[in-house]
């Protein structure tokens, strides 16, 4: 990835919260180094669009892409495109591009499967690697507050192989954990719902001098923030290629396994793709000598090619730069929400902190899911997460300064006319 200099976001020296008008977040727009990534997406006419941390906007490429690979690929050169089109070396090709992105080197990831069973895949692996060296060593922890998908597929290794014990901590109690007993602790950087962000180095320091591993899940960071994962010493991650990576609905996730690991971890899930020799046919599983054992069936190759689209919005992009527009974008929304909706009970639970935040913030209301529905209806759109939460995504490849204030300014008529009170806005989808 190329690099462009690092800019400096914020609002005017000379503007203060209240002074905050339509006219200085234009100006802001026409200021921004990173505003030609916008244009590597398709977004509908007259939406605001604040939930790319739940699906990422669709890449204008990835339409000819997904064309042509029908088209031509699959349609003209049917099977043979396996060899022709590199469709077998495509999961490497993309793991290699979010490695880029993760601060890790070529052959330490690749794509494949979804987030939960890549959780399940390195989590099985590491615990049987912990408890053949110390039988004691049979705990899994984990936050109380966790995205639920990591609990549950935990508590599904814990009824299979009945000998690990998760135990669920408060929030932020993970370093404290850590002892003796703890095989793996399977943490997400970024809160999915108030955002906060996690130390990786400090806890994987710790987590060394407990001689535990931390399985680190990344769903709601890369992309967003810079992820260093070489440099914090991180040994295992998984994470998603819909939400930041812009891969599309469902679209493959990855698995992250530090390069010297990799002989030393077997997966539980021994797939023909993860096979030294898949096409060798033989009924006996040899795993493959590096990344590519942490496969397992066939992948899914249109939707690895989306992947790919999504990745490249990120040429000519620096992480820093990325991420000085996503603290620029919250810091004004959180200021025009002080100014202009504080009055109607709104309670940000995202952290002040820049060190702590990651590219969202949330805010609890009582009647949260009505006012969320209210928004969507007019554009503006964010998502819901219970029991009481709006929560709004920034990201910086397509968000504008203006979305910033034309959201805000969107809530505060709903709050101001009551809007949100209206019945219809009380049906609960089946997505939230």
């Amino acid at each position: 990835f190329a690099r462009t200099p690092r800019p400096a976001f914020g609002l005017p020296a000379h503007t203060t919260r209240m002074t905050i008008t339509h006219t200085t977040c234009q100006a802001m727009d026409r200021a921004d180094p990173l505003a030609f990534a916008r244009l590597r997406f398709s977004l509908p006419d007259g939406a605001i669009y604040l939930d790319g941390n739940s699906l990422g906007a669709l890449p204008k490429s990835t339409v000819a892409r997904l064309a042509g690979a029908v088209q031509e690929e699959w349609g003209q050169g049917l099977i043979r495109s396996w060899n022709q089109a590199n469709w077998v070396g495509l999961p490497r090709v993309v793991g290699d591009r979010i490695a880029a992105l993760l601060g890790a080197a070529p052959g330490e990831v690749v794509a494949a499967d979804s987030t939960s069973v890549n959780i399940f895949k390195l989590l099985a692996a590491a615990v049987d690697m912990a408890m053949k060296s110390d039988a004691a060593r049979k705990v899994v922890i984990s936050e109380r507050g966790n995205f639920p998908t990591d609990l549950y597929m935990v508590q599904g290794l814990q009824a299979m192989l009945g000998t690990i014990e998760l135990r669920l901590v408060d929030d932020g109690g993970i370093a404290d954990a850590l002892d003796g007993s703890v095989a793996v602790a399977l943490v997400t950087q970024v809160d999915y719902r108030s955002g906060r962000m996690l130390d990786m180095g400090d806890l994987n320091r710790r987590a060394r001098q407990a001689g535990s591993r931390i399985l680190w899940d990344l769903s709601h960071s890369a992309g967003a923030i810079p992820v260093n994962l070489n440099a914090a010493g991180a040994e295992l991650a998984v994470g998603c290629g819909y939400k930041y990576l812009n891969g599309g609905p469902g679209a493959p996730a990855y698995v992250y396994v530090r390069s010297d690991l990799q002989p030393s971890l077997s997966s539980p899930l021994c797939g023909w793709f993860g096979h030294a020799a898949p096409f060798a046919f033989s009924t006996q599983f040899v795993p493959a000598p590096g990344i590519e054992r942490f496969q397992c069936g066939t992948p899914s190759i249109l939707a690895m090619q989306a992947l790919d689209c999504g990745l490249a919005t990120f040429d000519n992009i620096e992480m820093a730069a990325l991420r000085a527009k996503s603290l620029a974008l919250s810091d004004l929304f959180w200021q025009l929400m002080d100014a202009r909706c504080a009055k109607f009970g709104f309670r940000c639970v995202s952290p002040r902190d820049h060190a702590s935040r990651g590219s969202q913030l949330s805010f609890a209301h009582p009647h949260a899911y009505e006012i969320m529905q209210a928004l969507i209806e007019r554009g503006v759109i964010g998502d819901f997460r219970q029991p009481d939460l709006l929560r709004f995504g920034f990201t910086p490849l397509y968000t504008r300064f203006e979305d910033i204030w034309l959201a805000v300014d969107v809530l505060a008529e709903i709050m101001q006319s009551a809007a949100w009170q209206n019945e219809q806005y009380r049906h609960r989808n089946a997505v939230t």
